[in-house]
């Protein structure tokens, strides 16, 4: 009997450690908006680009500052609809939504992610954009693997993935686009409806 107690405590003393060191409030719903936000941004850029640039996008191009500012729409809303559902689910639990945990969970997520998109500002300045779309995904899958050690361990599978993706854009230049749209749009979505019905669904 008094073995059983021993085993019980210390199982709820890895829980509470496990607690205090991961930021576990991520919600999977928001993984599924950022696919949906993807896939809606993904349709406008190429009906842009099919019906305006006669499927060219030219860098100096006025459609191509349009694809800009629709990526960067289609960001604004993820990170919004993210921090909103998990702010939502961190209440919920009772938990702190802004406390050392979290702060070293954006932290190391942003390392990876803010010295890639600055990689990529410098090649698109150079007019070296073919590789663009591989690289947006290698580095977002670096970042998911970074912060994984700081948040549910399981998002170092869609980072695995996302690198797997961009590797092979890398490779295969002429789908960058639709291996984007895999990438940021699907992997999303179904990564976010397991994580919904593995951590959301009590």
């Amino acid at each position: 009997m008094e073995s059983k107690d021993y085993l019980k405590d210390i199982s709820e003393i890895k829980n509470l450690m496990n607690k205090s060191s991961r930021f576990i409030s991520l919600s999977g719903l928001s993984g599924i908006m950022a696919g949906v936000y993807a896939l809606i941004g993904a349709a406008i850029a190429y009906y842009l680009v099919m019906n305006f640039s006669y499927g060219t996008l030219i860098l100096d191009g006025q459609i191509f500052r349009w694809v800009l500012v629709d990526l960067i729409l289609v960001a604004t809303l993820s990170i919004i609809t993210g921090i909103i559902l998990t702010t939502k689910k961190a209440k919920k639990h009772g938990s702190k939504i802004w406390d050392a945990t979290s702060k070293r969970l954006v932290f190391n997520f942003l390392i990876p992610l803010v010295v890639g998109g600055l990689y990529i500002l410098i090649i698109l300045n150079q007019q070296k954009y073919g590789q663009a779309g591989a690289l947006m995904l290698i580095f977002y899958g670096l970042a998911l693997i970074n912060a994984s050690k700081y948040s549910i361990g399981d998002i170092r599978y869609l980072g695995f993935a996302e690198i797997i993706l961009g590797l092979t854009a890398a490779l295969l230049p002429g789908y960058g686009f639709w291996l984007w749209v895999l990438g940021f749009g699907i992997l999303h979505i179904i990564y976010g409806t397991w994580m919904h019905f593995k951590y959301d669904v009590n």
